[in-house]
């Protein structure tokens, strides 16, 4: 409690020096960046606090978040947008925080404020350079996350003989051909047997498979490579993938 009330007396004082400190953070000082996150923790623990709706301890999953959240903060700030590194960095700690809320469904004990979606400068006020920064930082982050994505999903799909070029090549060129070939992907992910014998024998289970789907052996066969990748896509934690195939099916 000292800590943190040393911390919001000094607030306004250091402002001026942390951004100083983030670009010599920037510039490769690592040990500045350690005693910077050190230094901050009563603010993000406070900021923290301020979404869960309680003190929030070190040991807290939320606080993790929180301190990735600030050190991913100080790498994206950019002063020349205007924003307060203190004021950016309280919207990305808030946003992931809220993030890891929803995602883990914590969401119905805790009653967010709008505001805690937002950030305001000390008159109340979102600054259009705070939302600019905010907006690039996560448009950067959305992008490392999509690419770390696709990485992962090639390395899957060595493991079955295919390459992303092979998903491209093998879609099916006509609406219904596709829409099939997508629905059997959902027989095969819906059925344990069906799936367990894919991640086991990295191969279609076709014989098994056409018994429960109305489509001939030969489409199946024909569509083999792209089922296999559609199916992988449905039963992985691919966030951006199944997004990109829903658009897919929705068209």
């Amino acid at each position: 409690m000292l800590n943190l009330l040393l911390f919001l007396l000094t607030k306004k004082k250091n402002n001026s020096s942390l951004e100083d400190a983030v670009i010599e953070i920037q510039q490769g000082d690592e040990e500045l960046l350690n005693k910077i996150i050190d230094d901050y923790k009563p603010f993000i623990k406070k900021t923290v606090s301020s979404v869960c709706k309680r003190y929030i301890y070190e040991s807290d999953d939320e606080f993790s978040i929180g301190l990735i959240a600030f050190h991913d903060a100080i790498f994206s700030y950019n002063q020349e947008r205007g924003a307060s590194m203190i004021s950016f960095a309280e919207v990305i700690i808030k946003r992931k925080v809220i993030d890891y809320i929803r995602k883990n469904g914590k969401l119905q004990d805790i009653s967010i404020d709008r505001n805690l979606l937002d950030d305001e400068d000390e008159t109340g006020a979102l600054t259009i350079e705070q939302v600019v920064s905010v907006e690039e930082y996560e448009k950067q982050e959305d992008s490392l996350k999509r690419r770390e994505e696709i990485i992962a999903f090639q390395d899957q799909l060595t493991h079955y003989k295919l390459s992303f070029m092979d998903l491209v090549d093998q879609s099916p060129k006509h609406e219904d051909a596709r829409l099939n070939a997508i629905q059997i992907a959902r027989t095969v992910v819906t059925s344990t047997d069906l799936m367990d014998y894919l991640i086991e024998k990295k191969r279609l289970p076709i014989k098994k498979l056409e018994k429960q789907v109305n489509v001939s052996r030969k489409t199946i066969e024909r569509n083999r490579k792209y089922i296999i990748a559609i199916s992988l896509i449905m039963a992985g934690d691919y966030v951006y993938l199944k997004d990109y195939l829903k658009g897919r099916v929705d068209r």
